[in-house]
């Protein structure tokens, strides 16, 4: 099952990269501009054929596609029965629209499938309160294997500091909480301190000091026996984490969810650069961030795990992840990316109204080879990150089940 899972996932990545350049075909075609080639792939021509005006195909180097459309820049030669649909000769707007289509197609895969995810067996549900409610209040003790905690008696340091079951969190050394994984993670690093703990029950709000006791822990990745520190609280169970929709239901929740995954896509992107060191880090022996970036190579093996373990829901929230992280990525305003052409265009649009107020006639297009420096450094940075993020799947793979 996880080689079909890995099988499946790579399949997925590839229609999801085959769909968003068909939709840039597909808008292309809408305002009547040629298509000269499709393909899925880059490097040598494995196949094609050809119809109409555009030739479709596959290519040996499965890491991408592209639709070459007659005359995207004025750079681009082009013959005189392809000139009136030239790119370049359409309006700005119908250009943009067309860089666009891709991003759009995307999104909508994305969508689509979180819907039907919501649907058929549900989804993280957007409403619930993941507030850092306090559950169950016990001792501390040290970690014996990675699934046994040694045997303890008496209150913990949350429970000795007055802290019961049902009580709010709401911040720790004065740093708000919103979930309880952020409390878990504040004093797993602060062992042997006393840390405030402000705390909200039955609307009132107090504060307490908790002493952090040091006990041991096991890195799940690596097996080391590191220092951390524990109070001895669990989470109070979510209700309703992950909850089914029907039809009408979904398309609200939907929307919100979808909402809540695109911002953690533009974070994920922001904090990218900041992640390549630790990736380059992993591949010499380092641990692996489960947070950092991965690889096609790297995500069709967290897809396998998850096939392997039935958990197919998943499954194709990874994918829809996927999805929007392709459509946010390529809005970059940087060439290569379809970000970067939308900028060109929004750059010419800006410097012809500018030129108006100041009576002087229209500019020639943007040169596009005064950007072939940058559109050079840019692929072969994100052509270098691409293969240390591959050595780095290959040889110290994210684990999604340790």
């Amino acid at each position: 099952m996880g080689a079909l899972g890995i099988i499946l996932f790579a399949l997925g990545i590839a229609a999801s990269v085959a769909l968003h350049e068909a939709g840039h075909m597909f808008t292309a075609r809408a305002f009547g501009m040629r298509v000269r080639r499709y393909f899925i792939g880059f490097g040598p021509k494995v196949w094609s054929t050809t119809k109409g005006h555009t030739e479709y195909g596959i290519a040996a180097l499965p890491f991408g596609g592209y639709c070459e459309i007659a005359g995207m820049t004025a750079m681009d030669p082009v013959t005189p029965e392809e000139a009136p649909h030239a790119m370049m000769h359409k309006p700005a707007w119908q250009r943009i629209a067309v860089m666009i289509g891709g991003i759009v197609m995307n999104l909508l895969i994305g969508v689509v499938t979180l819907y039907l995810v919501a649907v058929l067996s549900g989804i993280p549900n957007p409403d619930a309160d993941y507030s850092p409610r306090v559950g169950e209040l016990t001792c501390t003790s040290d970690q014996i294997d990675r699934e046994t905690l040694a045997d303890c008696s008496g209150p913990g340091p949350a429970e000795r500091a007055g802290l019961r079951a049902g009580d709010v969190i709401l911040a720790v050394d004065g740093r708000e909480v919103e979930q309880f994984y952020e409390v878990r993670d504040y004093v797993f690093a602060h062992p042997g301190e006393t840390v405030e703990i402000a705390y909200e029950r039955d609307g009132a709000v107090s504060t307490a000091n908790v002493e952090v006791d040091p006990v041991t822990r096991i890195n799940l990745q690596t097996g080391e026996v590191i220092e951390a520190g524990a109070i001895g609280v669990a989470a109070a169970p979510v209700k309703d984490p992950v909850k089914q929709f029907g039809p009408l239901e979904a398309v609200p929740a939907t929307a919100k969810f979808t909402g809540e995954m695109l911002g953690a896509t533009v974070q994920g992107i922001i904090s990218f650069p900041s992640k390549i060191p630790g990736v380059v880090a992993s591949i010499f022996g380092a641990e692996r961030d489960i947070e950092g970036p991965v690889s096609v190579i790297g995500a069709s093996r967290a897809g396998g795990e998850l096939v392997e373990r039935q958990a197919w829901p998943v499954f194709f929230m990874m994918l829809a992840s996927m999805n929007f992280f392709l459509a946010l990525f390529n809005l970059v305003p940087l060439p290569p990316l379809d970000g970067g052409h939308i900028a060109v265009i929004l750059y010419e649009k800006i410097r012809e109204f500018v030129r108006r107020l100041r009576g002087l006639p229209p500019g020639a297009p943007v040169d596009y080879r005064k950007l072939m420096p940058l559109t050079y450094t840019m692929a072969i940075l994100l052509l270098g990150v691409g293969v240390f993020v591959m050595v780095a799947d290959v040889i110290n793979p994210v684990r999604l089940f340790g």
